[in-house]
């Protein structure tokens, strides 16, 4: 049985991914720099700081694992900006630390990090591998800068080296920082509530590539399972909605009225009208597509809010 190491488990992604390759016999080893492990994680649990250099060369060294997954982060452009600093420190210097000890085991593990759409220099066409890159927000620039790093040490042969660009996804569990979980929880509260009510939206006019989160997961497992390395792969639906449509559709779900309210504190300066996937080589060279209707997400988070 392949054993797999996930650091950054205790986010939003790591109990799925968890679930993923544990129902494909795979044995799974977290990692988190919290002290205790979030539940559904099981007991192979090491508490580690992506930044602790010494801390993350003692978790590889004693699991030995065949594969690394990477999901330790600062994910959210907004907090990106509010903490640059970190930003890079977490997602670049965290990932070399991961870097440095699969190469000390000397048996080159394959390693998968996880980047973003962010990379991408804005376009109107679907975003490709080949796409050019930019990045215009720290976030974006940390992902690039630790996918490059990476194909570094791929290059040298010390470790083999998978990175994706996923675009947006969600699910049950991710935090309401984020949009989607932001509008069912609000519309949540307002059906609990028996009252109408006022949420508060940011740009609805951006279209964006909305994923479920478990089809996002199936992927990162194919991709640890094939014998693809040193490559990138974007992973999203390849289906652009606006976020006007997507927010019609969760205040659907309710009895109440709801109505919305447009903060202008909330819109990005830098927000692209329109960000797609093109996930034409994840469905040729791994098998993969998604699987499950955004319309069937959106329902399944707002549920979790709502407590159904």
């Amino acid at each position: 049985m392949p054993k797999a190491l996930v650091f950054g488990a205790n986010g939003f992604v790591g109990p799925w991914l968890v679930r993923e390759m544990e129902a494909h016999e795979w044995e799974i080893c977290c990692s988190d720099r919290a002290s205790d492990s979030k539940e559904g994680l099981g007991s192979s649990y090491w508490q580690a700081d992506l930044l602790d250099a010494d801390a993350v060369s003692r978790v590889v060294t004693e699991v030995k694992p065949n594969a690394i997954v990477n999901l330790a982060a600062i994910s959210s452009v907004s907090q990106s900006w509010r903490a640059p600093k970190t930003t890079i420190e977490v997602n670049v210097l965290g990932s070399m630390n991961v870097l440095e000890a699969a190469k000390s085991q000397g048996t080159c593990p394959k390693v998968l990090f996880v980047g973003s759409s962010e990379e991408y220099a804005p376009s109107k066409e679907a975003l490709a591998e080949e796409s050019p890159l930019a990045g215009n927000n720290p976030y974006g620039i940390s992902k690039r800068t630790m996918c490059e790093l990476a194909n570094l040490y791929e290059v040298a042969g010390d470790v083999r080296v998978c990175c994706t660009r996923s675009f947006n996804h969600t699910g049950p569990g991710q935090a309401p920082s984020f949009v989607i979980p932001s509008w069912c929880s609000q519309v949540a509260n307002i059906e609990r509530s028996s009252h109408e009510g006022t949420i508060r939206v940011g740009n609805l006019s951006v279209c964006r590539d909305f994923s479920d989160v478990r089809d996002i997961v199936r992927g990162y497992r194919m991709l640890l399972e094939s014998n693809c390395s040193g490559e990138t792969f974007n992973f999203g639906s390849g289906i652009a909605t606006s976020l006007k449509d997507i927010l019609e559709i969760v205040i659907g779900f309710t009895s109440q009225n709801v109505s919305y309210d447009v903060k202008p504190s909330f819109i990005r300066p830098t927000d692209q009208p329109c960000v797609l996937a093109d996930i034409s080589k994840a469905k040729r060279e791994l098998g993969w597509e998604p699987e499950i209707p955004l319309s069937r997400t959106l329902h399944d988070v707002y549920k979790s809010f709502l407590g159904a």
